[in-house]
């Protein structure tokens, strides 16, 4: 009997502050929006559990004795983690928040702030955040998709985005026009390319990300 496919997970606020009211008081209204708050005392805590397959975005306090929100961000971003950040940050941190907006994250709240503008924020993260997940998704689609041609439709894909005509590259490849035909027909269809330019278009999006 085949299982039946996994539910996605809902979207979750991680929530990372050393001050027990202040995450407590986050908590609770991130919970009257309908989303889980998962709440970190420690930021190594949350380095140490925090899951990058989860749709979710981060409050995270700039200013910690532990490790600093800039530390963690850094960390973040050695990983790969592409997750949005919220910064939180007491008048005196402006310039550091800066910093970390300088270094990605998505924006930051200066106390005192209106629940509104929370609420707001992170609704905005979350949607980034999906952003992210279909972009990742599409690209690995499209790495999927090159994986099952042949060397040789590599080859001729390559020349076709470049512009050469199936005499051209017939020359180029030592090869009968009428191949070259089958070859460019095989590419399209493994692609699932609707035009010439729709293959350049995914050629580029991989060679954006390597």
């Amino acid at each position: 009997m085949s299982k039946a496919p996994a539910k996605p997970l809902n979207p979750a606020v991680y929530v990372v502050d050393d001050d027990d009211g202040m995450r407590k008081a986050l908590a609770a209204l991130i919970g009257t929006i309908g989303y889980e708050a998962i709440e970190f005392a420690r930021p190594t805590e949350f380095l140490r559990d925090f899951d990058p397959a989860r749709p979710a975005c981060l409050l995270l306090d700039v200013r910690m004795p532990e490790m600093s929100g800039l530390d963690v961000q850094r960390e973040l971003n050695r990983r790969g983690a592409m997750v949005p950040v919220l910064l939180i940050t007491g008048h005196g941190d402006v310039p550091m928040a800066v910093q970390a907006m300088k270094n990605g994250a998505f924006e930051f709240l200066q106390k005192p702030f209106r629940d509104q503008e929370l609420i707001d924020g992170i609704n905005r993260a979350l949607k980034k955040d999906a952003e992210n997940r279909q972009m990742l998704e599409r690209h690995a689609e499209v790495q999927r998709r090159v994986a099952s041609l042949t060397p040789r439709e590599r080859e001729v894909m390559q020349l076709v985005v470049d512009g050469r005509a199936n005499k051209v590259i017939a020359i180029d490849l030592g090869l009968s026009e009428r191949t070259v035909e089958i070859h460019r027909a095989n590419v399209m269809e493994k692609m699932r390319a609707q035009s010439v330019a729709h293959l350049v278009k995914m050629h580029l999006m991989l060679n954006r990300e390597n």
